[in-house]
């Protein structure tokens, strides 16, 4: 069994840049998300449907490809992009084509979905900004194969009840043909605007009723569900304007040059699978030896805490997947904090740190422990003193970066290198799916389990666990509500904290961003039969019943058996 499949396919980036000619010229393609032609708003339990339902949306992300423009006298142009991704929550709602050829077009037309070819696309050759890096769009089913063409996921309610809806449309079977009328005189430069209409999605020709027709979908062959989008897509985009600017002009891009960079620099080689997606590293910082020695020095020094008492090791440790076996961390003279220390590895796929997010950069994020006063109670200035008077910091320093001195930007930026090499990948589960070992029957129905929704209407009681924690990562890396029952200090969050990688789940316990569960028996019974329902609850888990999925014992024993074999042996063995 294979973790992806390796299709050999290559694809151009979507450019935002096109020479200028007087034969072609560029074309932005925006798409605008309405309910009834109104601007759609996220998070809105504010739309009626049919059934006597109120809904709101949650998530809109999909996959467009092969996008064609038809002339005058019939003939088609195009291909003129290969794929894009659309989503409305990250407002990425533009794409570029380039050199489209000047004149008269009545017709333009794509795919909403891949074909088979570009759904079982190697991802990991591509840059990380590719549309199909599944670290940027987060629609690749990894092991169940292929993409989600279009994931539309919210609330509904019906007679005063609240409940989730999670329509995963996929497989290239299914993939729709969508064609747009439309009447444009294209010189050097045409900008389209096309409107999406989720009723029309939800309801014609084919009323969609969550409580009736299903809650959720995975587009399982012969499944009336899926049917009903298919059909629905058809009528669902409508060109709503066309306008002529003098240029589309390019996007300014931030060109990052490397900080501070030593003239003889030794690269450090990045580690990761082939399984895995590309990440996105800072260019800015680029991985050299010097600077990963001395983060890794720094990481263990406690001259950056006040009292000289603690270092980054002290809450994470390597022997535990770097946590530190707490419910809650522990900084400078016993001061207890508010959360479970998290565990860093796989960092480079990360966009944000710490369970509230609050951190837009690993960079930053390793700076602030040393001013907060639960944790090292120092401030920046003086542990750059501390480490200025150690001749040996110096001369490593010197070596890690050009100009005099240490400063807070340097240490963070070898920090941040150090913890960028911090990768796990070798599991008994990846041993599996190379080929090399097999696991046993438990852990094999675990996976099953783990890998397998919940959706009574198609006969299928799995876990639904990797709606989440799906992928070689095995998390998204989003932020949820799991339905943890909040503590008052945690109400401002809604519940939404960061998904950890389930990658050496054994090794991290206590579990979630208090600590509160002690063992992945108490985690898997969460998720079973005690889930604390609320209006910011995740769409996947909303959807399930109120008493929970009530898997048999047996089923339970099998995903903590599934989960043990995540274990990196290059941290359970440690002395």
């Amino acid at each position: 069994m294979s973790l992806v499949s390796k299709a050999g396919a290559t694809f151009i980036l979507l450019a935002c840049f096109w020479p200028e000619s007087s034969l072609s010229g560029p074309i932005n393609i925006q798409f605008r998300h309405v309910i009834s032609g109104r601007p759609l708003l996220l998070d809105s339990l504010r739309y009626p449907k049919s059934g006597n339902e109120i809904f709101s949306v949650k998530r809109l992300s999909y996959l467009l490809s092969d996008v064609s423009f038809q002339k005058e006298d019939g003939t088609w142009i195009g291909p003129v992009a290969d794929v894009a991704w659309i989503d409305a929550g990250k407002r990425r709602v533009i794409f570029s084509v380039n050199d489209l050829p000047k004149g008269k077009y009545r017709s333009m037309r794509f795919v909403l979905g891949l074909d088979s070819k570009r759904n079982n696309f190697d991802f990991g050759s591509v840059h990380p900004d590719h549309p199909l890096n599944p670290s940027l769009n987060k629609l690749h089913w990894s092991w169940q194969g292929g993409y989600v063409f279009l994931a539309l996921e919210g609330h509904y309610r019906l007679s005063g009840k609240r409940r989730g809806y999670s329509l995963h449309f996929a497989r290239s079977a299914n993939r729709k043909f969508i064609n747009v009328p439309l009447k444009i005189n294209h010189g050097p430069a045409t900008g389209i605007i096309l409107d999406f209409d989720l009723t029309s999605l939800l309801s014609t020709p084919r009323p969609i009723i969550f409580s009736k027709d299903g809650e959720s979908t995975h587009s399982r062959k012969g499944d009336p569900l899926v049917d009903s989008i298919a059909k629905n897509l058809a009528g669902a985009f409508r060109l709503r304007d066309v306008f002529y600017p003098n240029k589309i002009n390019e996007p300014e891009v931030e060109k990052k040059e490397p900080l501070h960079f030593p003239d003889s620099a030794e690269p450090f080689p990045f580690r990761m699978a082939a399984t895995f997606p590309v990440p996105k590293l800072p260019t800015d910082n680029p991985l050299i030896k010097s600077r990963v020695r001395l983060g890794e020095r720094l990481f263990s020094d406690k001259r950056l805490s006040r009292d000289s008492s603690i270092s980054c090791s002290s809450c994470h440790q390597k022997d535990r997947a770097f946590t530190d076996g707490l419910s809650l961390s522990v900084g400078i003279e016993g001061r207890k904090g508010k959360r479970n220390s998290m565990p860093l590895f796989n960092l480079a796929w990360k966009e944000k740190f710490f369970w509230d997010g609050r951190s837009p950069s690993l960079r930053d994020q390793v700076i602030m422990p040393i001013s907060s006063h639960a944790e090292f109670d120092n401030s920046v200035e003086k542990a750059v003193i501390n480490l200025s008077g150690d001749s040996s910091y110096v001369t490593l320093f010197k070596k890690a970066f050009t100009g005099p001195g240490i400063t807070s930007e340097k240490i963070a930026l070898a920090l941040e290198n150090y913890l960028l090499t911090l990768t796990s990948f070798d599991s008994k589960f990846d041993r599996a799916m190379a080929g090399q070992i097999e696991l046993n029957d438990k852990e094999k129905r675990g996976f099953e389990l783990f890998m397998t929704e919940y959706e009574p209407r198609t006969g299928r009681f799995g876990a639904d666990c990797f709606h989440c924690h799906g992928g070689p990562l095995f998390s998204d890396h989003d932020f949820h509500n799991n339905g943890l029952k909040l503590k008052s200090e945690d109400s401002g969050m809604k519940g939404l904290f960061s998904t950890p990688s389930l990658r050496n789940v054994e090794l991290t316990a206590p579990y979630m961003h208090d600590g509160r569960f002690t063992t992945l028996e108490e985690v898997v019974s969460h998720y079973n039969s005690a889930m604390h329902r609320t209006d910011s609850l995740d769409p996947n888990l909303a959807k399930h019943p109120a008493l929970g999925l009530r898997l048999a014992k047996s089923d339970e024993q099998a995903l903590v058996a599934f989960l043990k074999t995540l274990t990196d042996p290059k941290y359970k063995d440690l002395p």
